[in-house]
Formats: structure tokens, C-alpha cells, sequence
């Protein structure tokens, strides 16, 4: 090989060596340079996007902070103001006011469970509310609290005395009422005591055959007669003695002789309460005994009495003494016979006894 030849391939060996990637040194270079800007341009570019963001987040704190310091000169003011409104007050004063606050609160306390006048506990209370406000220390916050709750506190009190005044007037206005009542009772039970004697007893009021107050033989059926004077003068006489003697019960009662029935069964246990009740006709009874006869005899009594206005809303109770009773009120001892004064019909009045009622 000559000279010539070895040096052309030491050469071309040498180049090769300074290629990278089929990149000369030269081109290598410039393609990494060219890398480096394009990083650098993203750097710079990130970089400038933050500092515009920080700009924008400085501008909104400036904001904020010319806001915050307004607020804090409005609240310096504020507090000069106050500083200086209480630097005008003596420490020893403020405790002074307050002792005296207290004590007008005890003293209004006391004057309205002495019953002092609405408006003058009014007046006084403005005056506490005066003292509470001269005494409210502002410089302690604490202080301050507590001071606002013991006003709050005294407000809701005054409510609940308002109330309580309000329901008490409405309880006072119902007593009077009852007074009223009460006052009405005890004067018509003066006028009932007057108008009754002592000891004495409504009479009792006898309709006997003897006097011309007739039934039927064996029969309930009022003559015409009986009926007539039942509703006028008797009924007029009972009204009077109910009035004068201050009683509201009649008794109805039927006596009979001893001389006995001759009707074997008696239908009073089936019809009696019908008949009282004006749903059927006294001629429907039929009683087998003078006992039955006797209470048939009251009903049909007690029926026309209960239909008189005279008597109207008076309790009427119709009863049978049948052929026990003498009058005079004694008690047979078997005296048999057609005797017309024991076939009678006994009036009799008394007051109710509302000790049963009471219990039941």
C-alpha cells in the first residue's frame, strides 16, 4: 500500500470520529444551543405568567389594605371618641353609680310588691335605665357583656311583671264578678229569710172528698170540678207558698181508705211512667190495690199541676201513702170503712237537698 492511500483512510477515519447521530461537532452544537433557548423562552415565559399573577394578587392585597385601614381609622375614631367620653368619669364614680343602680333596682322591686302606681314604677325604672347606661364601662369588653345580659335580664323581667299584672287584672275583674254573684245569693237568701219565719213550715194543702174533690170509684180520673180548681186557685197557692217559704219541691200525695179493690191485676209497673209522661191517658191505668190507686190518683194531680204556668220549671213529684195515713198524719191502726176525708189528695212543699246532688 503506498503513502498516499494510508493517509486518505487515517483521514476519513478521523472525520468519522466527529460526527454524533450523523451530526458534525458544529451542527451538534447549534442543535443544543437551539434546545437551550427553546427551554429558556418556556422559563421566561412561566416566569412572566407568575409575576403577572403575583401583580394582580398585590393589587387585590393593596385593596384590602386601604379597606381594612379605613375601617381601623373609623374604629381609632370610634375609640377616641369613647376614651374620651369615659376619661371624664372617675373610676370611683362608675362604682359609686353602679351601687346606686343596684339599689334602685331593689327599691322598684319593693315598691311594686307594695302596689305602688304603674306609672311611678315607670318613672323610676326610666331613672334605673339612666344610671345603668352612665355605668357601663366600655374599655373592658367583658365587663360590657356582662352589663348588656343584666339589661337583657332586667327587660325580660319587666315582661314577665307586665304579664303577670295583666293576668292578675284579668283575675281581679273575674273576682268582681263573683262578688257580684256572690252578693245576688246573699241577697235573695235575706230576702227567702225575711220572707220565712222561723220554725215554721209551709202548710200542707188537703184535697179530700170530704172538701168536694171527687175521683171516680176505684178510678185516677179528675172530676171536672177538680180539674178546674187545680189549675186556678190551688196552683195559685202553690206558687205563692213556693215564693214565700223559698222551696222548689211539690209532693203529690194520693191516700185511700182501707176498704179494698176489686180489680185482680194491676197494670201501674207497665203504664205508670207512660202515663207521667203524658203518653197515655190516666184512664189507661188500672191499679189492683189502694197503694196503686193512690199513686195513679197522685199522677193524675201532679199532671194537670205540671202543666200550669204558674208552676212552670217547679219540681213535681207525685207519691202514694195508699190507706196507711191517717190525716192528721197518724198511722192507721185498721180502721175499715167508706171514710171520704182519708180518700184525699196531700199537698206537701220542701226544699230540695243539694248535699245529694253534691255527691252523686
Amino acid at each position: 500500500m503506498s503513502t498516499a492511500e494510508t493517509a486518505t483512510k487515517v483521514e476519513t477515519k478521523g472525520y468519522n470520529r466527529g460526527l454524533i447521530l450523523g451530526f458534525t461537532m458544529a451542527e451538534s452544537m447549534l442543535l443544543l444551543v437551539f434546545c437551550l433557548l427553546l427551554m429558556t423562552g418556556a422559563i421566561i415565559a412561566n416566569e412572566r405568567l407568575k409575576a403577572n399573577n403575583a401583580v394582580k394578587e398585590v393589587a387585590r392585597l393593596e385593596d384590602t389594605l386601604k379597606k381594612k385601614e379605613k375601617d381601623l381609622k373609623v374604629l381609632e375614631t370610634k375609640l377616641t371618641a369613647l376614651s374620651g367620653q369615659i376619661s371624664l368619669v372617675d373610676k370611683r364614680k362608675l362604682e359609686e353609680d353602679w351601687r346606686e343602680l343596684v339599689e334602685a333596682r331593689e327599691a322598684v322591686k319593693a315598691l311594686k310588691e307594695q302596689g305602688v302606681e304603674r306609672d311611678k314604677i315607670d318613672e323610676l325604672a326610666k331613672g334605673v335605665a339612666v344610671l345603668m347606661q352612665k355605668s357601663i364601662d366600655v374599655s373592658d369588653p367583658e365587663r360590657l357583656k356582662e352589663r348588656i345580659d343584666a339589661l337583657l335580664a332586667a327587660e325580660n323581667a319587666l315582661n314577665d311583671q307586665r304579664r303577670l299584672e295583666e293576668e292578675l287584672k284579668a283575675a281581679l275583674a273575674r273576682g268582681k264578678d263573683l262578688e257580684v254573684l256572690l252578693a245576688n245569693a246573699e241577697s235573695e237568701l235575706e230576702k227567702t229569710q225575711q220572707t220565712s219565719k222561723p220554725h215554721e213550715w209551709p202548710p200542707i194543702i188537703s184535697l179530700s172528698e170530704a172538701s168536694g174533690y171527687f175521683f171516680r170509684s176505684g178510678s185516677a180520673e179528675l172530676t171536672e170540678k177538680f180539674t178546674s180548681d187545680l189549675n186556678g186557685s190551688i196552683s195559685a197557692q202553690i206558687a205563692d207558698n213556693l215564693k214565700r217559704y223559698g222551696v222548689d219541691i211539690v209532693e203529690v200525695i194520693g191516700h185511700t181508705d182501707e176498704q179494698p179493690l176489686s180489680r185482680l191485676n194491676s197494670n201501674m209497673d207497665k203504664l205508670a211512667i207512660e202515663v207521667l209522661a203524658l203518653k197515655k191517658p190516666v184512664t189507661a191505668m188500672g191499679p189492683a190495690d189502694n197503694a196503686g190507686l193512690g199513686l195513679a190518683r197522685a199522677i193524675s194531680v201532679a199532671n194537670v199541676l205540671r202543666g200550669n204556668g204558674a208552676l212552670e220549671g217547679v219540681t213535681i213529684l207525685p207519691l202514694s201513702a195508699a190507706q196507711l195515713v191517717m190525716p192528721g198524719d197518724k198511722l192507721t191502726t185498721g180502721q175499715a170503712g167508706n171514710v171520704e176525708t182519708r180518700r184525699r189528695i196531700e199537698i206537701r212543699i220542701r226544699r230540695r237537698d243539694n248535699s245529694v246532688l253534691a255527691s252523686e
